[in-house]
């Protein structure tokens, strides 16, 4: 299977077409005929890049690509037929890697897609880390987390939340640096937000969320990871 594109886009004709094209090139195409689809399945499937239109309804592309990056480092390319400066600068500053004008020619396209994939940054394919007797079980090449052998669903955010702890396994890991190396230098602020994301983790992964036995707060300081 190739490398998963997610197409955004209301044209039904557009997402076709590019639908057909891309798939004849050897990826893995998921579409979306609107922002708020192209949101879910972005969660669902995390595409490893999204081709995004400005112009939908009700959400746009600019908004889009900005809920988007608040989850993922995916790469974004816009494809619109918007293309005055003050677009493309726009598009830049709310989080896109590209900005390409239809029409657009296919070639280029490709290249373009396949030049954002070798700069994406790629996990270690053998990297999985274990605990408790194979119990618990975090792949960072498929970001995939089992637990008692049951596959939990973690959004892009929850999932480098707990890729931190997990890897600082058994270390407290303060507040801010949690916060500054699972989203980022530009999120150093939201540590409010944190004790609601990791009591989102504990109902994923937890037996019980009042009495964790993985994600354990050091009152005061941060969160650890338990090693057990």
């Amino acid at each position: 299977m190739g490398d998963k594109i997610l197409v955004v886009d209301d044209e039904k004709g557009t997402v076709e077409l590019l639908h057909m094209f891309l798939e004849s090139k050897g990826f893995d195409v998921i579409d979306a005929l609107n922002a708020e689809d192209g949101l879910r399945k972005a969660y669902r499937y995390q595409p490893d890049l999204v081709l995004l239109d400005v112009n939908m309804p009700s959400v746009d592309g600019w908004e889009m690509c900005r809920r988007l990056r608040e989850m993922s480092d995916v790469p974004i390319m816009f494809i619109t037929a918007k293309e005055s400066v003050q677009d493309v600068i726009r598009g830049f500053d709310v989080g896109a890697d590209d900005y390409i004008r239809k029409p657009f020619n296919n070639d280029e396209l490709v290249a373009r897609i396949k030049a954002h994939l070798r700069r994406a940054p790629k996990p270690n394919v053998a990297e999985e880390m274990v605990f408790n007797g194979g119990e618990f079980r975090i792949n960072f090449m498929n970001r995939e987390v089992r637990v008692r052998n049951e596959l939990k669903h973690l959004t892009p955010k929850e999932f480098n939340l707990l890729g931190v702890l997990v890897r600082n396994s058994g270390r407290v890991v303060p507040r801010q640096e949690l916060v500054t190396e699972a989203w980022g230098e530009e999120y150093g602020d939201a540590i409010d937000s944190l004790k609601l994301y990791i009591h989102y983790l504990r109902q994923k992964v937890e037996r019980d969320a009042e009495h964790p036995d993985y994600i354990l707060t050091s009152r005061g300081v941060g969160y650890r990871f338990s090693n057990r």
